[in-house]
């Protein structure tokens, strides 16, 4: 891993044009925080190693792009940060279209020194147990979803049956690439909010 990764670099690049100017300005705040960080392409996306550890990722989509934290569970300042965000859940940013839709400098470096702190303490993700009528979410899918906050508000908010066909249908993978490849799709129908067969189902 680097400090700066061309991958990262491309991936802005490739990025609608109204996400690029916040995503350069998430990674150059995050730098600024945290100058041990590391960058990585992970499940997809930007991902910013802090030793070792997952400290956040930013993401972006067709019509909007985020801040995710790993230890978003842990965090004190992203409640904080809730109520100046639009329809943000307490460890996203929410759905950003602009530069105005982000917190102050201010919060965001707070925030990510914050997570610093709580890696730095040894703190680690909380894993729900399921419950007996849930299938259990494999380790592999449970961190990728981690990795993308909207993925993981949109899925920990849905019914049992609609996490039942995404880990069905990842588990069912015969090939560690495949399940690679259906785990990324996944992790960007969950985020718009599509169950695991939205294409034939009636509008």
């Amino acid at each position: 891993m680097e400090k700066y990764s061309i991958k990262v670099d491309e991936y802005i690049d490739k990025s609608p044009d109204f996400a690029q100017p916040v995503l350069i300005y998430l990674r150059e705040i995050i730098h600024e925080a945290c100058p041990d960080a590391e960058e990585a392409i992970k499940w997809k996306f930007p991902t910013f190693m802090y030793k070792g550890k997952i400290l956040c990722s930013i993401t972006s989509f067709k019509h909007y792009c985020s801040l995710g934290f790993w230890l978003h569970q842990e965090m004190k300042t992203l409640k904080e940060i809730e109520t100046t965000a639009e329809k943000s859940s307490m460890f996203s940013l929410g759905k950003i279209t602009k530069m105005e839709d982000l917190p102050s400098k201010l919060q965001l470096k707070k925030a990510i020194k914050e997570a610093m702190e709580l890696t730095d303490m040894g703190v680690t993700m909380k894993k729900a147990a399921p419950s007996k009528t849930e299938m259990e979410v494999p380790e592999y899918f449970h961190d990728a979803l981690h990795a993308n906050a909207k993925a993981l508000d949109v899925f920990e908010k849905a019914s049992p049956s609609f996490r039942k066909e995404y880990i069905t249908w990842i588990t069912e993978a015969k090939t560690e690439a495949t399940r690679n490849k259906r785990m990324e799709q996944a992790l960007e129908w969950i985020a718009e909010g599509k169950g695991r067969n939205w294409k034939y189902e009636r509008k």
